[in-house]
């Protein structure tokens, strides 16, 4: 199999202006030293808090903003070599499933011509091939050909989901971005568009890029994990080694706080303490040390490297307690 996509070392900064004529500039630093490599056919899911940098990784993957440092790779090429040359073709390749599928939709415009705007501006196709490809991925995703002449308020929020699946993969991508794609649906909708999307994915053997704060969900469809916390990745590893024994202690809160009907899924509930740090100002040493249950000194001025302990990769000092706990 090969790499469909790949992140080195990214990184994207933010310059902030102070708030008073006083205020000196801040700089925040939204992902700060994220990596990883994805194949075809595989999913990797993104979680953490908000605030952590999953869309900003999201967007860096995309080719929506360039990273301040660090490198993106779309089938091997750097979209952003060349002086960016070739954003426009990789971007064919990777395509983005946005959170709320009534703001992702023109509301002015009919189903069809949404599903057929990525085509007539990247491909150079007959009218009639393009409402036959559109009809064709409306299928796919369970509508009808009569939806092709709609407007999106006529659809459900879980219909106006599948819609955005479809477009998004009308230029057949290698690559699907889905950033929390089905947090803003009910429940009952939830698992019918994640069946949608691991059938299509396997249909068309896509690099799944999942992100999502419900682990529930990520349990069933990952099979890479990536635990963001405060724009750094804390622990990261194949998906089931996580699950089954989460080494980092931010991982374990995030577990214990998920809701589990079968008994033997469910852990211990690890509460955290205090709020979370303001990117803005974060603490010195392990960012997440002012929340942690086993904090040492060591952790208030010392930053943690991922290291690879327990078969996946962890940023903590005292992984091995957390592990023992």
């Amino acid at each position: 199999m090969s790499v469909a996509i790949e992140g080195r070392d990214l990184k994207r900064y933010y310059n902030v202006k102070g708030e008073g004529f006083l205020a000196k500039p801040a700089t925040l630093k939204a992902v700060d030293g994220a990596s990883f490599a994805l194949e075809s056919g595989e999913t990797l899911a993104i979680v953490g808090e908000s605030g952590c940098g999953k869309s900003t990784l999201a967007r860096l993957a995309t080719m929506i903003e360039k990273p301040t440092a660090g490198n993106i790779f779309i089938g091997g090429a750097d979209p952003h070599a060349k002086g960016g040359a070739d954003i426009p073709r990789l971007r064919q390749d990777v395509q983005i499933i946005f959170q709320n599928p009534y703001g992702s939709l023109n509301p002015r415009k009919k189903v069809g011509t949404i599903l057929e705007e990525p085509v007539v501006i990247n491909q150079k196709v007959s009218a009639g091939e393009r409402r036959q490809l559109a009809e064709t991925m409306l299928a796919k995703v369970g509508l009808r050909p009569e939806h092709y002449e709609r407007y999106p308020h006529m659809f459900s929020g879980g219909q106006r989901q599948r819609i955005a699946i479809a477009r998004a993969l009308m230029l057949k991508p290698k690559v699907l971005i889905a950033d929390e794609p089905v947090s803003a649906l009910d429940i009952s909708i939830q698992a019918q568009v994640l069946n949608i999307l691991m059938d299509l994915q396997e249909e068309m053997d896509l690099a799944l890029v999942f992100i999502s704060h419900d682990l529930s969900v990520v349990r069933r469809i990952a099979d890479q994990v990536m635990v963001m916390y405060l724009g750094k990745v804390v622990e990261q590893g194949d998906a089931k080694v996580i699950f089954d024994n989460p080494s980092h202690p931010y991982t374990q809160a995030l577990l214990g706080a998920t809701p589990a009907v079968d008994p033997s899924l469910r852990r211990e509930r690890v509460k955290l303490t205090g709020e979370l740090p303001s990117p803005l100002n974060p603490p010195p040493g392990c960012a997440f040390h002012t929340r942690c249950r086993f904090v040492q000194p060591e952790c208030g001025i010392t930053a943690p490297e991922l290291q690879l302990k327990f078969e996946r990769q962890v940023a903590c000092h005292f992984a091995e307690a957390a592990v023992q706990a």
